[in-house]
């Protein structure tokens, strides 16, 4: 990790959806004991969560977000999005966010991956998003810039976002995963890339981490299918707000990093039952990808919140009137911003 930062400068954020937390803990116990950690229990889920002791956390429940937001406001933290809870009541610079199905996983040498290592590495150094560097990423040691490479741009933009992978089940939608039912990844590629400007990419909210005082309001819950459920190809909100991450990031002249860290994540659902749920975002992607791509935000949008309430705008006038889930996106989008600036660093700790 970067010597530059210290870990009260981290937080990580985990949103259950599961009532047993122990074995994921017990788990990730040697990485997360040194960091303090926001868990956000599903509003829908009825069981009491099981933690073990031994860490420094604070936890946040259905009566914890009311009082935060309201009881009207709560209902936009179900399900995955319970996760977003947590990126709003946190005062950490960086945030890192991982699906609680998920195990630390092993390089291709059978060392423990320390995922909130490699996601600061990659935050903390520079994204070369406007010319594409063959040789990974030039500032991961052992690499450079290549022969032609503008010396002009080496010295990069900052990261705002880090994108990490998966062994064992990857995050295919529902209709790959139901044509694969046994395929799981098992490549470890030791790399990483920043991905170039301009280009859109599914963000995956399995493994991420980000600068939240530089893109935070970016990542945000909006995008809610009719029939979203509880497993990750039955939803589409972290893809939804990736598109706006990006779009945010293109126009401010910020990074955003993929490939290491990976995290083991088990096999869970049914890829066939989610089939019929998943079915309307695959559809609505292909109305999605276009309308991203042709994006274009003013230059007085100078903040990420601009950034944000530039493209809800946009979304109600050219996609609101196609699909009222696009309407009620936008809509979502512009709440998300006020309640960002509204909650702001008032927030008090759960059950005060």
């Amino acid at each position: 990790m970067s010597l530059s930062i210290k870990d009260h400068e981290i937080d990580i954020v985990i949103g259950a959806l599961r009532p047993d937390l122990t074995s994921f803990m017990s788990e990730w116990r040697p990485i997360f004991s040194r960091f303090h950690l926001i868990i956000v229990k599903d509003p829908d889920l009825k069981e009491e969560l099981k933690i073990p002791e031994g860490f420094n956390l604070d936890v946040y429940k259905k009566p914890d977000i009311d009082c935060v937001v309201g009881t009207s406001t709560s209902t936009i933290f179900s399900g995955y999005s319970c996760r977003y809870f947590g990126y709003l009541v946190s005062r950490k610079k960086y945030i890192i966010s991982v699906d609680d199905d998920c195990y630390p996983a092993k390089d291709n040498k059978g060392i423990l991956v320390d995922a909130v290592a490699q996601h600061i590495t990659n935050l903390t150094t520079p994204a070369t998003p406007f010319f594409f560097n063959t040789l990974y990423d030039p500032f991961t040691e052992g690499a450079d810039f290549v022969r032609g490479y503008p010396f002009s741009l080496r010295s990069g933009v900052q990261c705002a976002l880090s994108c990490g992978l998966w062994l064992n089940l990857a995050d295919y939608d529902a209709p790959t995963q139901a044509l694969k039912p046994e395929e799981r990844n098992s490549r470890y590629v030791d790399a990483v890339l920043t991905v170039p400007a301009r280009s859109l990419m599914p963000i995956s909210g399995i493994n991420i981490a980000f600068n939240r005082e530089v893109i935070g309001p970016a990542l945000l819950p909006s995008l809610r299918l009719g029939g979203e459920g509880k497993f990750r190809w039955e939803t589409m909100e972290d893809i939804w707000s990736g598109m706006c991450v990006k779009v945010a990031c293109d126009h401010l002249g910020l990074g955003v990093k993929t490939g290491m860290p990976y995290v083991w994540r088990n096999d869970r659902g049914d890829a066939i039952a989610s089939l019929r749920k998943e079915w309307e975002g695959v559809k609505l992607m292909e109305e999605v990808v276009p309308f991203f791509q042709s994006v274009r935000l003013p230059r007085e949008a100078t903040t990420t919140e601009d950034c944000v309430a530039e493209v809800a705008n946009v979304v109600k006038e050219q996609l609101g009137s196609k699909d009222p889930i696009f309407a009620r996106a936008a809509k979502a989008m512009v709440d998300w911003v006020m309640l960002w600036k509204s909650v702001g660093s008032s927030t008090s700790s759960p059950g005060a």
